[in-house]
């Protein structure tokens, strides 16, 4: 669909484009001098900018912000967050008031110092650490292409980028701008705000490289224009739009524009301007209006502009309701998030089999065959992997690729970008309509880490299938051996890390990853075979209280084995020896410890085995395993850095052994 009708005048004819992007500079004078905190300088240089980009292209409604036919803007450079704030509450966004603005970083406003992704309608996405934010868009681009793949006619939009020089500068940016380079993501344009400053100073103390050769390089279109001049800013987007590329638009900018002693200068990035320096910068720009004070005819230009977008999302709404009811339907509930009704019954249906069938198989193995029943029943499910499609196991049968040529498939070649991959996730989820998982082994959830904390802190359904989950992996060694991850990412607020022991576990994992709606999960998994734990059939999900009681004592019990993933078989095997020793002994499973928490004070407890000995078996660190060990238990598991050898012998050789955990048992209870 077309942006609103750019040609159709504003009503106050008097307010000119310096007056409505002065507007953008004065609130954030304002809002960083009064909260003493933040960044002026970004929003003052590129006020031009988002003024041409808003007013005459970005089709939106401040009204329903959450149309899925919009245009999304994300403001990469999330530091400048005030201009987004600014012009949020200049279009008309009802929750953006100026007591907002007032309150910009403080307590309790939605305001907050970087853009937080739900706090406030036009926001989609937080962004603050450098390079996300483009890495993210490129996700977004790439779900309007499925999308529009997949539903004609329903879904036109475009995703636009601000990105500072900081952003092009991180490594993110190199592995996102690449990645929509090769799938030729046309309807993604990059505006550039090439002010040339960083905080230390001038770019140039940094940086010698040419930004617009490299995304050329990377199969984009590049182009140079005049940031504060509307006409070039129009050209160039214009021209973007109509591309068969993806766009960048190098907008050479000055930082802080109006400030007339510190424009041009890194002084205006991080700081307030100062009381005089804003006095003299009104002058400067021309702004006689009071501190928050918006003329009438200003904000009513701007208020008019963001009413038009109310026509283009009734038009799409009138569109919409002329497609077929089944399609409607379908696109719908993919937006909702719902699984179909089918789901349910399939997973139960596959639990039985396993349960029956006991495959002696991999995790990353059960997750493929898992992949294979579900897949065809969530179209909404888009997978892919890191280059290593064929050791984490992440496409199912049939399953086709995406190219730059047919987005129809649901399969991406991510390609070794481990860090873009986990970003453009985070935009797929936040654009709504599929479930992103894709796979590398779970030491590189290192290259992941801050987009899968992005995940979190957004609450977006994205699964991390991370293989190659301990030393099981065997003779790769100590460099791709994870001894630490399960600790680290377990510490991270509201992300579910799984670590399923076998076949069935490994479905119900999935089937709570993809019910989670708001949190992202890692699915932990070995690259070993391992022997079926789960042997009996229940309709109860048990993993979905992260640990559980999975062997019970033959006697009265004195130890309980808490063991997750690979580790368990030990756990059990370490049953038997002490249960032939007449000392009773269970074995609880505990694939989540993050649900397992979830639970009430009384599940706990009794699953841990009051007055029981506790021995914890793990082939990782004990890090975060002290809780459940107390101080009379023990930890079988890794004390350092791993090795090279297979498999088996680096279990025995790091005495991660049924007798190592016997012996650990018969000293606490002093036998």
């Amino acid at each position: 669909m077309t942006p609103p009708d750019q040609s159709a005048p504003i009503a106050q004819a008097s307010v000119s484009h310096r007056d409505m992007a002065n507007a953008i500079r004065a609130l954030a004078m304002d809002a960083v001098q009064k909260a003493n905190s933040g960044h002026p300088g970004m929003p003052m240089g590129a006020a031009d900018v988002a003024t041409v980009l808003f007013s005459r292209f970005l089709k939106i409604d401040p009204k329903k912000p959450d149309w899925p036919d919009r245009d999304r803007f994300v403001l990469s450079a999330g530091h400048g967050s005030m201009l987004l704030y600014a012009l949020n509450y200049l279009l008309g966004y009802e929750d953006m008031t100026i007591e907002q603005i007032k309150n910009f970083r403080q307590l309790g406003s939605i305001t907050a110092g970087h853009p937080e992704y739900g706090h406030a309608g036009g926001i989609e996405t937080t962004t603050g650490p450098l390079g996300q934010g483009i890495a993210t868009a490129v996700g977004m681009a790439l779900a309007e292409r499925l999308a529009a793949a997949r539903f004609g006619g329903i879904v036109d939009h475009h995703t636009y980028v601000l990105a500072s020089d900081g952003d092009l500068m991180e490594g993110i940016s190199h592995e996102a701008i690449s990645l929509a380079g090769h799938l030729r993501l046309s309807k993604l344009i990059v505006l550039y705000d090439d002010n040339g400053i960083t905080i230390d100073g001038s770019l140039d103390l940094s940086e010698s490289g040419d930004a617009l050769k490299r995304f050329e390089a990377a199969g984009w279109n590049a182009v140079r224009i005049d940031g504060h001049n509307p006409d070039e800013i129009a050209g160039a987007i214009e021209k973007a739009r109509h591309a068969t590329k993806p766009t960048l638009i190098a907008c050479r900018t000055v930082i802080g524009y109006g400030s007339p002693n510190k424009h041009g200068k890194s002084s205006s990035h991080g700081s307030p301007l100062g009381a005089d320096e804003i006095k003299l910068s009104r002058q400067t720009l021309g702004w006689e209006a009071e501190p928050f004070d918006i003329p009438a005819p200003v904000l009513a230009a701007w208020r008019e502009i963001g009413a038009r977008g109310g026509k283009a999302r009734s038009d799409w709404e009138a569109s919409f309701a002329k497609v077929d009811q089944a399609s409607r339907a379908e696109f719908e509930r993919q937006l909702r998030g719902d699984l179909p009704a089918a789901f349910g019954k399939a997973v139960t249906d596959y639990k039985k089999q396993l349960v029956a069938e006991k495959p002696n198989w991999a995790t990353r193995k059960s997750s493929e065959e898992v992949l294979n029943v579900i897949n065809p029943l969530l179209p909404e499910s888009i997978g892919g992997s890191a280059d290593l499609t064929g050791s984490n196991n992440t496409r199912s049968r049939d399953q086709k690729a995406v190219t730059a040529t047919d987005f129809s498939g649901s399969f991406i070649h991510y390609g070794i970008r481990e860090h873009g991959m986990a970003a453009a996730m985070n935009g797929i989820a936040l654009h709504k309509g599929f479930i992103p998982y894709s796979g590398t082994f779970l030491v590189f959830t290192d290259y992941c880490r801050p987009a899968i904390r992005l995940s979190a802190l957004m609450e977006q359904r994205v699964i991390y299938v991370m293989t190659h989950d301990s030393i099981g992996l065997g003779e790769d060694g100590p460099t791709h051996q994870p001894v630490e991850h399960l600790a680290s990412l377990r510490a991270m607020p509201n992300l579910n890390v799984f670590r399923p022991a076998d076949a069935v576990e490994t479905l119900e994992c999935w089937q709570i990853a993809l019910e989670a709606k708001k949190t992202p999960s890692v699915l932990a998994l070995s690259r070993q075979n391992l022997p079926a734990v789960r042997t009996t059939d229940t309709d109860e999900n048990l993993c979905a209280k992260g640990g559980y009681e999975l062997s019970p004592a033959s006697s009265a019990a004195k130890v309980t084995l808490i063991a997750t993933g690979s580790e368990v078989e030990i756990a059990l095997a370490a049953q038997k020896l002490l249960e032939a020793e007449g000392i009773g002994a269970r074995v609880v499973s505990m694939p989540c410890v993050e649900l397992f928490e979830a639970q009430s004070r009384e599940y706990k407890a009794k699953t841990l085995g009051e007055g029981t000995v506790k021995v914890v078996i793990e082939a990782a660190l004990r890090y975060g395993w002290d809780r459940y060990i107390g101080a009379d238990g023990a930890f079988i598991g890794m004390t350092g850095f791993g090795a090279s050898a297979p498999a088996k012998d680096l279990y025995k050789h790091f005495n991660i052994t049924p007798e190592a955990a016997v012996a650990a048992a018969k000293s606490c209870l002093g036998a």
